[in-house]
């Protein structure tokens, strides 16, 4: 069953939605979320901080014929409730029309129980459990002679939606997620990170000791001359393509505004690459409904390379005479539908073996400072960062400095030869991801650092 805190704020919901109806609402939609998080960073191989944050809010979108108001309180007294209805009426009665306006989704039948999305353990996790993972990680870095930076958080969601038409959806979730990088005398830097629902699915000494090798390896790093290259890139690297795919190109507003890349059909990626939206995996970080209230569904995006299906919220639904697929976000939101939980699906190479039979090649750890140049061809501009290798005979030989790339995301999976079996849970912008490794036939460097 739903927390005891998240059927509070349902009853909240419930309340705010009686009291827009009684206020001249045609439709109604109020979301109640609150987060406790927290947080110890390190740097400098010291602890230097720990912050906690508790946040509650409520969310109302006040419906008038096709005007819609929305406003948004921290307030969820009395008084306070009754000033968010005022003002999202005020706002609703003041807008034009959305000519479009389909109306609030109605309920889909009853949202499954997702047990995988909460840990108790992550939801009491104390600064002392923290700081000795942040210990851990500092260890492995003494140990190799290098610096550790990052920090080690814990969240509990819980989250209420309630609408006219009857949707009651109430739920709780949690993330810890390790993120550190080590930096080394001699210019080198490593990174390493994990996310899981349990904290005690994160090991920081294992993460530790990888971002503390890597530093070591990749000090005195040569130049290598820009241009296109066979590429692995490891699960950090991987993370990135998977949200900007997501963000640019698998969003049904996207498709409808004529600014994607995705042609449902369209082979986009080689046979080795499918990939999906699928919330109650209990390998990522789950959750049982999206921000309407309507149950996750699982959604295929890529299937053996071809574009197999768009995540939906109510209007886009509406617009395409389909359902929504639970992807709709807190109002107003003008951004359209997102894959929040992505999940590609792993190969049947060793993770080390990637690099096996490559000439001349590129090992990318990860991206950085990633923008879209061209959303229409998925062309994105970025760095590589913490641990570019160049890879001669299937070995790697030398650190290299640090590449920039103008390059198609839909092209590069386009020329994926390799996929490792092993798969991480990490965070990327868009929400929890599951990624393997891969190995890409050609991907294309445009330019490099001097230092």
């Amino acid at each position: 069953m739903s927390g005891k805190q998240a059927q509070e704020w349902l009853a909240t919901a419930e309340r705010v939605v009686a009291l827009a109806t009684a206020a001249g609402a045609t439709e109604a939609e109020a979301l109640v979320t609150s987060e406790d998080a927290q947080l110890t960073r390190f740097a400098n191989s010291e602890i230097h901080q720990n912050v906690a944050e508790s946040n509650v809010g409520c969310n109302l979108r006040f419906v008038i014929g096709k005007r819609i108001g929305v406003a948004s309180s921290g307030r969820l007294d009395d008084e306070g409730l009754r000033a968010l209805v005022e003002r999202a009426g005020a706002i609703a009665r003041n807008v034009e029309e959305l000519a479009d306006w389909a109306g609030l989704p109605e309920p889909g039948g009853p949202i499954p129980e997702l047990a995988v999305a909460f840990s108790e353990r992550t939801a009491a996790a104390t600064p002392e459990q923290r700081a000795e993972g942040a210990r851990a990680v500092i260890a492995a870095a003494d140990e190799a002679g290098v610096t550790a930076y990052g920090s080690f958080s814990t969240t509990a969601e819980r989250m209420a939606v309630a609408n006219t038409h009857g949707i009651r959806a109430a739920g709780e979730r949690t993330s810890s997620q390790l993120l550190t990088v080590s930096m080394g005398p001699d210019g080198g830097t490593g990174y390493a990170e994990a996310a899981a629902v349990d904290v005690d699915g994160v090991d920081p000494a294992a993460l530790g000791r990888e971002a503390a090798a890597k530093a070591r390896a990749t000090a005195n790093a040569q130049a290598v001359d820009p241009g296109d290259y066979p590429v692995v890139f490891e699960e950090y690297a991987v993370v990135d393509l998977m949200d900007m795919l997501g963000y640019l190109g698998f969003s049904a507003l996207a498709v409808q505004e004529d600014r994607s890349f995705v042609e449902i059909g369209k082979r986009i990626g080689s046979d080795l690459v499918t990939v999906r939206d699928d919330a109650g995996d209990p390998a990522g970080l789950p959750m049982a409904f999206d921000y309407e209230g309507v149950a996750k569904q699982r959604v295929p995006l890529l299937e053996r390379g071809i574009c197999a299906g768009l995540v939906y919220d109510a209007q886009t639904a509406a617009r395409d005479g389909v359902r929504s697929t639970g992807h709709g976000l807190p109002a107003p939101n003008p951004y359209g539908p997102f894959p929040l939980n992505m999940v590609m699906d792993a190969g049947t190479t060793a993770r080390g073996d990637l690099i096996a039979g490559m000439g001349r090649g590129l090992l990318v750890t990860r991206f950085h400072y990633t923008n879209p140049v061209h959303p229409k061809l998925g062309i994105v501009t970025g760095m590589t960062r913490d641990g570019t290798f160049l890879v001669e005979d299937g070995k790697i030989v030398a650190p290299v400095r640090n590449l920039r790339f103008t390059q198609s995301y839909p092209e590069a999976l386009a020329g994926v030869v390799g996929v490792s079996r092993e798969r991480r849970t990490l965070k990327g912008f868009l929400g929890g991801v599951v990624v393997p490794a891969i190995r890409v036939e050609a991907f294309t460097f445009t330019g490099a650092t001097e230092h």
